[in-house]
């Protein structure tokens, strides 16, 4: 058992030393959790629930464009596309890539559809019409109520390229750039805040890529460059993406920092997992190098900014689960990365989501990849779409967890496995907000229900919490057009005191939300 005078933070680092804890024995499962609301890990940033759509497969032709469909309207979004999107709640979205943008010349995508030239796509292996462009996707930006995240080309594109895209988005004069957004229909400056310095530069799969000294200087002048043109934007540097075994992830990002701390406002990182040895309790553990990644980056960053008054967070612009769709022969042509989601695959996003908070204090942009069809929790067909098991936890984390993340007391019953030796039965986060706290809950037992005990230590349970369930039969189970055995279901659980008591199914995240007097 784990000390319970661990904190949430000092919990994760013990976690290496802990004996790991294997009982059937009911007393031995059972968790506390300590809660003081003035004890805060950091402001939960709403920004950590956006989702990112590429130029690739079907994400946005056939996904979120479609002109021609029965189900699309006269501007060829998907009316159905739009409602799942819409109570899917994103915050930001990032566009148009990945790997796609470190080739894409954005003046290819505006003006008249019938004249924009369609181009050879290398990263996927696609004919790219450029019928989506940007006026395009901000345009879908401002029907969904989200805010635009666009990604530079710093593979193939130039300095110049860069700060015009600025200039075309954002300046309000009258310049040459800036009468081609008006020629398209587009009076006002679309004003996009946020914008990334390239994608994954560090990877050898990037079209450009550079050693991090060579990627830091070339970004350095292209974030000066787009700063100059709208001083008020906020800069991403391409942060470690490559966690190959020989691949220096550290240095990369340490080095891009000596070059953009006085620039860039955030530093991104991308992790994919995937269950590939079919083994569970494995797989239920993998959001822990996630929790280690941040660790080590947020260190990095103290050390680059010790004598600065700016402040970088990190943007975590890309995650997900992602093995079956992958790897040689699956990521080349339209209908590509089309993964196809189950139960456990859901509870270990409800984790990298709770890993977030738990770090709410660094991790203030989190971009999932994607979100229609291609990786993504939406998929479609001609004819209609079903929601994969991941939309339920995305869709309750970006609708109820806000304010505060509070910085737990934990003492937890653990398992081994042969990566971790000490893996906690219960993956827990909260959020409180104005009086109400909102606890995320994923069991990783997977036949075990584990009870659990939440003591106030500052505040009084003012009546009954509503706890949404996302599980089903088993943690195979799978969505598909004709049947949806994975969901949310609600029910109401008593709460008085200063104490909740509530028992988790296995293999289920379950999120408990009410008031607090």
């Amino acid at each position: 058992m784990m000390d319970p005078k661990l904190t949430r933070r000092a919990f994760s680092a013990a976690l290496l030393a802990a004996p790991a804890v294997l009982s059937g024995k009911q007393s031995s499962l059972e968790t506390r959790v300590r809660i003081d609301t003035n004890r805060i890990n950091g402001q939960i940033d709403p920004k950590i629930y956006g989702n990112f759509t590429e130029m690739l497969g079907r994400c946005i032709y056939g996904g979120i464009y479609d002109p021609g469909s029965p189900l699309s309207d006269s501007r060829g979004f998907r009316k159905d596309v739009l409602k799942a999107v819409e109570e899917l709640h994103v915050p930001l979205l990032r566009w148009p890539g990945g790997n796609f943008s470190s080739n894409y010349h954005w003046r290819d995508g505006i003006g008249p559809r019938d004249q924009r030239p369609a181009r050879l796509e290398l990263a996927w292996g696609t004919l790219e019409s450029n019928e989506f462009g940007t006026d395009d996707f901000l345009t879908y930006c401002e029907q969904i109520k989200t805010e635009p995240y666009l990604c530079a080309n710093l593979g193939t594109g130039t300095w110049d390229e860069a700060q015009q895209w600025v200039e075309y988005c954002n300046f309000p004069g009258k310049t040459a750039v800036t009468e081609l957004r008006r020629k398209n229909g587009r009076e006002q400056p679309w004003g996009v805040k946020y914008w990334g310095l390239g994608n994954e530069m560090d990877g050898p799969w990037q079209m450009g890529h550079r050693s991090a000294e060579d990627y830091g200087k070339f970004a350095l002048e292209a974030a000066k460059m787009m700063k100059w043109t709208d001083p008020t934007i906020k800069l991403v540097a391409a942060g470690s993406s490559n966690f190959g075994p020989n691949a220096d992830w550290v240095g990369w990002n340490r080095t891009v920092l000596q070059y953009l701390k006085d620039h860039a406002d955030y530093l991104s990182l991308h992790t994919y997992v995937g269950n590939s040895q079919n083994n569970f309790a494995e797989f239920m553990a993998s959001t822990l190098e996630v929790t280690d990644r941040i660790k080590v980056a947020e260190g990095i960053i103290q050390a680059a900014t010790a004598n600065s008054k700016r402040k970088i967070y990190i943007a975590y612009d890309e995650w997900n689960v992602w093995y079956r769709a992958r790897g040689e022969g699956k990521e080349k042509g339209r209908e590509i990365l089309e993964e196809h989601y189950n139960l456990e695959d859901a509870l270990v996003i409800a984790m990298f989501l709770n890993t977030f908070i738990n770090n709410a204090q660094i991790v203030k942009i989190a971009n999932f990849a994607q979100l229609v069809n291609v990786i993504a929790p939406i998929f479609t067909s001609k004819n209609g779409l079903f929601l994969q098991t991941i939309y339920y936890p995305l869709q309750l984390f970006a609708s109820n967890s806000f304010g505060n993340s509070l910085e737990l007391s934990v003492e937890a019953p653990t398992y081994s496995t042969q990566k971790h030796p000490a893996v906690p039965y219960l993956d827990i986060s909260a959020a409180f907000n104005q009086g109400t706290l909102v606890l995320n809950v994923v069991n990783r037992h997977a036949t075990e229900a584990l009870p659990a005990t939440f003591e106030l230590e500052d505040k009084q349970f003012a009546g009954a919490f509503e706890a949404a369930e996302v599980n089903g039969p088993d943690s195979k189970a799978e969505n598909n057009f004709d049947s949806s055995p994975v969901k949310t279901v609600t029910k109401s659980t008593d709460a008085s005191g200063t104490r909740l008591r509530y028992t988790f199914p296995p293999h289920s995240f379950t999120m408990l939300k009410g008031k607090l007097g």
